[in-house]
């Protein structure tokens, strides 16, 4: 008896009206009945089990040994079984897997002989392409700026990379036979004058040797030893130069000039006998144009009759349009374009570049404002002038209209873009890309659809011969040419004649 409330059971032993083991009303669950069966769902119910029924038969457990005509153990499992009881009987023992041999370390990169080096003290070796001197330690090639060929040198080391390291002087304890004291020493610390240790004729030699290597080396192109090598003055030649400005904390006013090598440290400069005379008098007087809000970079050019012009445009100084004649034409540009910058060297470099061959159709990639679209249609009948730059062409189509030449197309497209419909059997094409070379778009074109002759002028070795090793499957190199376009500096420009496979001699 639970009490009052109701606890004891009812007659007929249920808890609520229906009796038995019901659950009482609105719940189905009695004997017989399943929650998905009775009139609330239409579906007849069970009968409910008679005395003594079970619910099915049950399965026995299982046992390893019974077999079973439907579904007998499988000979794997059974034999695993059989071995499992005789491991826990003591009747086997398990054999522990065989060691495998130990795998070997890889082997260190030389670079990593310089992990703990922070001095050495070596002798260089030779110069490289882009001017740095080789030195090396315990093996390992170290390349140090600013150092000559037989110097004897204390060097801190910088920088380490698996194949090498780089280093900074950090006293010369024996010069070699070719350095020489620094002409402009304030600018011995920037990139733009980092040769002028060397006597004037000995750059050029050491950076001529430098490009050889590199092309025999990367390229397997081996020059001729004739090959001609062109050069001009080497100071106060520059058409361009690119400055940068800071604040002087001391004065309030703007420094203007040139930033250390490898950093942005600024070195204020008020001379650079690299720069045409009128280009380095505007240099002197910038600073005293400039005042807050200067803009931090500062490109300057340089043209005929003392012209000069500075972008971005700044308030009193000179900007816009200036021209220099070049053979018989007039090339106007400003500072935002680029223009090959010696100003002696121009004229043999367009006729070395263009020559003496003729033909029907020409392309001009990379033309830049037309230096060499415009002797070339003199040459060919119908010239092709194509420069992403937009400001590059639209001063292209102005020197093609000023000089009234009637026979070039200039297109303002990458040349990635354009050369996918690059016609066949072209006459000719020059090439003048920027450091990287040709892209491998640009070089699958010339291997598809060769022209008669392909001229190429590079300014950085390392990429020319890269891509010279592409194009000699189709192309035969008929002459080298060397262009030191920058004394002074570590850049050598390299021009390549290559003619078609069947047009070779």
């Amino acid at each position: 008896m639970r009490g009052p409330q109701g606890g004891g059971r009812k007659p007929g032993g249920g808890r609520g009206p229906g009796g038995g083991q019901g659950r009482g009303p609105g719940r189905p669950g009695g004997p017989g009945q399943r929650r998905d069966r009775g009139p609330e769902t239409g579906r007849p119910p069970r009968p409910p089990r008679q005395d003594g029924e079970s619910r099915g038969e049950r399965r026995p457990p299982f046992r390893a040994d019974r077999r079973d005509d439907r579904r007998g153990p499988a000979p794997a499992r059974r034999e695993a079984y059989d071995f499992a009881k005789k491991v826990l009987d003591g009747k086997a023992r398990i054999t522990p897997p065989v060691p495998l041999p130990p795998v070997p370390a890889p082997p260190s990169p030389p670079g990593a002989r310089l992990i703990d080096v922070t001095e050495i003290e070596t002798r260089i070796e030779k110069l490289v392409a882009g001017g740095d001197g080789l030195a090396r330690f315990q093996g390992v090639p170290v390349f140090v700026p600013r150092t000559a060929p037989g110097d004897l040198v204390r060097v801190r080391i910088i920088e380490r990379k698996p194949d090498y390291g780089r280093g900074e002087i950090v006293q010369i304890l024996e010069p070699g036979p070719d350095r020489r004291p620094d002409p402009v020493p304030e600018l011995s610390r920037s990139s733009i004058c980092d040769l002028q240790h060397l006597d004037d004729d000995t750059q050029t030699r050491l950076k001529v040797q430098a490009v050889r290597e590199t092309l025999e080396h990367l390229g397997h192109v081996v020059p001729p030893a004739d090959a001609e090598v062109i050069k001009g003055e080497p100071w106060g030649y520059r058409l361009r130069t690119q400055v940068h400005t800071e604040a002087d904390p001391q004065t309030g006013g703007i420094r203007v000039g040139y930033h250390a090598r490898g950093t942005n440290e600024l070195i204020p400069v008020t001379r650079c006998p690299l720069l045409v005379p009128e280009l380095e008098e505007l240099l002197r007087e910038l600073p005293a144009h400039l005042g807050e809000g200067a803009p931090p970079r500062l490109d300057l050019a340089a043209g005929d009759g003392g012209a000069v012009t500075v972008s971005p445009v700044v308030e009193g100084l000179p900007h816009g349009e200036v021209s220099t004649q070049v053979g018989d034409f007039l090339y106007a540009y400003d500072a935002r374009c680029f223009f090959q910058a010696h100003r002696g060297l121009l004229p043999r470099l367009v006729e070395v570049t263009i020559g003496p061959w003729t033909g029907g159709t020409a392309v001009d990639l990379y033309s830049g404002v037309g230096l060499f679209s415009l002797p070339l249609a003199r040459r060919y009948e119908r010239v092709t002038a194509v420069e992403s730059d937009q400001i590059g062409s639209r001063y292209a189509r102005l020197n093609v209209r000023r000089n009234h030449v009637t026979n070039i197309e200039v297109v303002n497209q990458v040349v990635e873009s354009w050369v996918r419909k690059m016609p066949e059997e072209l006459d000719r094409v020059i090439v003048d890309p920027p450091r990287g070379g040709l892209s491998r778009d640009v070089r699958n074109a010339l291997m598809e659809r060769p022209p008669q002759r392909l001229t190429y002028v590079s300014c950085h070795p390392a990429a020319l011969a890269r891509d010279l090793r592409t194009l000699q499957k189709v192309y035969r190199i008929e002459s080298f040419v060397f262009f030191d376009l920058f004394p002074q500096t570590g850049h050598m420009e390299t021009l390549v004649q290559l003619v078609r496979g069947e047009e070779a001699p």
